[in-house]
This record gives structure tokens, sequence and C-alpha cells, in this order.
């Protein structure tokens, strides 16, 4: 049995997220990227007004999309949630994942922040095990060059094979070299026909390529080209065992591919392989993982230089403390204990003077409506009841807030809660969430 694009693309695309096209060359482009690297600012400077906001189809998560032309064509832009990984560990994850398999996108322009490219550079690599008709977009430009950070995009471009693009996204001519890349790019063939299995972004080791290839080479007669899903990544994910694609994939195709004979057989054959060499289970994602992070740093050696290498050291060594496994944990107690210690001993002033001017005001209501000769029920219903509640309200939890939140803020500028995600996410793996959940579990705490 084979599948077309109609049956896991455009057309499974269409089931769910609705896209608006007015004319055959329109073109859909995904905007993927790490939260914080001025993701939505791209898309802002490149959309202006023509966007509106939503839900995506049956999640919570909120979904952009835009409008903007150029003089070859019109493009919508799907600004897809920020995420670290494609491995999905959460709703947002999913989402991203999901639409760049089965969303069949003409392109996606993966932003990347330039202070910072080797950590995004993960994630781009594994936007290339999905598709090819990828531009990477290295954002705050102007920062680096602040930081005295050099960045080679033509040995970049080279090593990815694909373009490279450096702007400032709030300056909007420097976006004009991604449109021409954009506008190149969506000039060449289908994207179906530019998913290539023959140049992969990252080698891994040599039992985990081999059974790679005993899958894809099952999948090839099932998934043909013209699918536009990448063998390779399916077939990565289908000896990971990621349940929450393996459930997307049996949505899109209608069928559970473990269940096809050969395909069964196959990762059989291929995961009997892994275990001779000790790589299954967790074993098998950490070698993925660490053959992705070894060739981000890699490509970042080769074309990034840092002229302030004190820095640069600076930030490997506050690594090292801050997600290492003697200190990471006390300092991430110690930070957070004075987090919520600033918030409540710093709040209880403001609150108490808030409280007695609100009800100051309550008074003087009160003195209003008896001077009026009001009834008592509207006194009762307006100023006991609903003035009242609101005062508590506002008395108690705007103060908290307004130390909790900027102090939380000023952690996520630094860099410091990503580490934190990092240092709980096996401990909430253990409950079947992910450490990102870590930060809200403090905000409700």
């Amino acid at each position: 049995m084979g599948l077309t694009m109609q049956s896991v693309g455009s057309g499974a695309l269409d089931a769910g997220l609705s896209i608006q096209r007015q004319a055959p060359s329109d073109r859909v482009v995904a905007v993927a990227g790490n939260p914080n690297v001025g993701k939505s600012t791209v898309f802002n400077a490149l959309t202006g007004m023509n966007q509106h906001t939503g839900n995506w189809p049956g999640k919570t998560v909120t979904n952009a999309q835009g409008v903007f032309c150029t003089a070859a064509r019109r493009y919508i832009l799907v600004d897809i949630p920020g995420t670290y990984s494609l491995m999905a560990h959460s709703q947002e994850e999913e989402i991203a994942r999901d639409f760049l398999c089965f969303g069949a996108p003409d392109a996606v322009v993966v932003v990347c922040d330039a202070t910072c490219l080797e950590r995004n550079l993960n994630l781009v690599l594994q936007v290339l095990e999905i598709t090819k008709r990828v531009i990477v977009c290295v954002n705050l430009m102007d920062e680096a060059e602040r930081r005295r950070i050099r960045i080679d995009f033509e040995t970049l471009s080279a090593r990815l094979g694909v373009p490279v693009i450096g702007v400032t996204a709030q300056k909007r001519p420097t976006l004009a070299p991604l449109e021409s890349a954009l506008d190149a790019l969506c000039a060449e063939t289908s994207p179906s026909a530019s998913v290539s299995e023959s140049q992969p972004p990252v080698l891994y080791a040599p039992p985990i390529e081999a059974a790679v290839s005993f899958v894809s080479h099952a999948l090839r007669t099932y998934l043909p080209a013209s699918c536009g899903l990448s063998l390779r990544f399916v077939s990565l994910k289908l000896l990971e065992g990621d349940a929450s694609l393996l459930r997307s994939l049996s949505d899109a195709l209608g069928e559970d591919l473990l269940k096809v004979k050969r395909i069964a057989e196959a990762v059989a054959r291929a995961n009997e392989l892994l275990a001779a060499h000790d790589l299954v289970a967790d074993a098998f994602k950490d070698a993925v993982v660490a053959s992705i992070v070894h060739y981000a740093e890699e490509l970042a050696a080769a074309a990034v230089s840092c002229q302030s290498s004190r820095r640069a050291a600076f930030d490997r060594s506050m690594d090292r403390i801050l997600t290492g496994r003697a200190a990471g944990y006390p300092v991430m107690l110690l930070l957070l204990a004075l987090v919520f210690f600033l918030t409540i001993s710093g709040a209880n002033y403001p609150s108490a003077l808030l409280s007695k001017a609100l009800f100051t005001v309550q008074d003087w209501l009160s003195a209003l409506f008896f001077r009026l000769n009001a009834p008592d029920w509207l006194h009762g219903a307006l100023v006991l009841g609903v003035y009242r509640v609101l005062a508590w309200i506002v008395s108690v939890m705007l103060p908290p807030m307004a130390i909790f939140f900027p102090l939380f803020t000023l952690l996520e500028d630094i860099g410091y809660l990503p580490r934190v995600a990092y240092n709980l996410d096996k401990p909430f793996q253990r409950c079947h969430a992910c450490g990102k959940q870590a930060l809200t579990t403090c905000m409700v705490s």
C-alpha cells in the first residue's frame, strides 16, 4: 500500500489547521525557533498587520498566521510554537513537530539567536531531519556585533546545505535577503521532491545508522517520496518508540505502521542490532541527542568566533555549575527560595498600603450610599459585595505578582530558566511531564 500527499500532506493539514490560499502560487512558510530568539519579531516584521491569531485545532496553544508579499509571490506565514527540541515532551513541541511533518509547508524558516547559535543549531539539525526546504535566519545580529561575535555564514550554509541569513528583525530592511532566499527556495521543485535521504544532517553511531537503514528500506515502498515524509526521521522515531509521533502518524496515515508486517519485522531486526550494542530505550535516545549536540558544537566551532573569549569561557563555567550534578540542584533551590522569599516578604508592606487605601475608598462609598439613602440591598451588593471582593483580590494578589513575574523575567533574560528546565527534565519525565512544566509549577505553588 502506498500513500500520497493528499493523505498525509496538505489534505491532513486541511482537516485540522485552516490555511486559506488565495492563489495556487501562494506558499505556506512555517516559522520555527527556540523561545526568546525573536521568532515573533521576525514574524511581525514580515507580516505587519496582515495577521490573525487563534488556537491550534483541539489545543489551547495559540496559533498565529500572517501574510506578506514579495515581487515574486504571496506567502502565508505560520508561527509555530517556540520549542527547544522536536523530541516532543510538551504540547507545544508536539504541535511544532506535527506541523513540520504533516502540514506540508513549502518552506521552513528556523529563527536562531546569533548570541547563542550553538544551542539553537540543535533544533536546526532536527528540522533538517524532516525537510531540506529550510532557511536558517540568524537574528539579533546587532547584539552579536556588540558582543564581538562573528559568524561565517558561508561556512555554516555549506555545512548545513541550506541558506543561512543574518538579520536584525527590528530593522525591517535587514529582512530583504531573507525574502530573496524564500523566493529562490520556493521557485524550486515541490517540497516532496526535496526530501533527500542521501545527505543526512547528522551521522549517528554506526549501529544506529545500520538500524535506520533497515527500517528506511522497509518504509520506502510504503511511504513513497510523494507523501512528503522523511523516511529517515520516521525510522528514527519508530526505533525510539515515540508514542506521540506514532499516534500522530496513525492519525495521518489511517493505519498503524507497526502493524504492517514488513515494517514491524524491520523494526524488530533493527532493535536486535541496537540491543547487541546496548542501545535500547533511554540509551538510544541519549546516543541520538549526543550526536546532534556534538555536531552542533562542531558547526559552531567552525563558523562562530568570539573576540571576547572571556565571556564565552564564563558562560561555559556557569553552565558547568548551574547544570552540574553537584551544584545544579542546590543553586536552583537557593535561587527559587530567594525568589519566593522576596515575593512573600516584599509583598507584605505594599499589600498593606494598598489594602488600607482601597478600604478607605470603601468607607467613602458607604458614606455616599447612606447619604443618598440607597437601599441596604444595593449597598450590600455593590459596595460590600463587588467592590470589597475586588479590593481584597487586588490588595492580596497584585503586589506578589508585581514582584514575582519581573524576577522570573530577569531569570529568563539571563538564561537561567532553561537551565532549571534542563535540571528538572528527568524527574518530571517520571511523572510523564517535561522540565519546562517545572516553571509552571513554580508559578502556581
